[in-house]
């Protein structure tokens, strides 16, 4: 059978095993992780005490949904930024599932924060038929035009990954609301339009 089902995981980001085991075994057991993080987008490495309460597995690429003791909130980390990590006798912190699903669920992407803005993106007929099968998130509105386009509508709070599904579908798709989103992507064309200026 495993000769004849092959999975292509595409840019995925590998988890050291005995990490994910040590952060897979505090999540069962109910007991708090001390780690050194690196947050990426600062180049900056910190130490945590965390309580484990979801994992969560989102395009090739493993999350720790946790509580941070340091910043007292709920944070989101990626297990492949976890330089070291180490398992506390210490219970963890409960916290209830609907105040973890609240806080990371409401809007698009992995990115966290409440949806406060809709997005209106409008796909070609020559996409349409593929883009209408996809859930882009789970309270999304969308319609047929009656020219054959695809309109989709979304919740976010953080552009940052949707502007990036926009950029991959190029000229297939086109920001119509909010205009503070079209503007952003307006941005990032002519940024990426400038490296193949002649």
């Amino acid at each position: 059978m495993m000769q004849r089902v092959r999975v292509v995981g595409a840019a995925a980001r590998p988890v050291p095993s005995r990490h994910f085991e040590l952060v897979g075994s505090a999540l069962l057991r109910r007991r708090r992780l001390r780690m050194r993080y690196l947050t990426r987008s600062r180049g900056e490495a910190s130490e945590r005490e965390v309580s484990p309460l979801r994992l969560v597995h989102y395009r090739s690429t493993w999350y720790l949904d946790a509580w941070c003791h340091r910043s007292e909130a709920l944070r989101r980390f990626a297990l492949d930024a976890i330089e070291e990590v180490q398992a506390l006798a210490q219970p963890a912190k409960a916290v209830a599932m609907k105040a973890v699903e609240a806080e990371f669920d409401g809007a698009y992407g992995i990115f966290s924060g409440k949806a406060a803005l809709w997005a209106t993106l409008v796909f070609d007929a020559g996409v349409a038929p593929w883009v209408s099968k996809e859930v882009w998130h789970a309270d999304q509105r969308a319609r047929w035009l009656a020219d054959g386009r695809y309109e989709l509508q979304l919740p976010y709070a953080d552009d940052t990954e949707l502007l990036m599904d926009v950029l991959r579908h190029g000229e297939h798709v086109e920001i119509a609301a909010p205009p503070d989103l079209r503007a952003a992507i307006q941005t990032r064309l002519a940024r990426a339009a400038a490296h193949y200026a002649l």
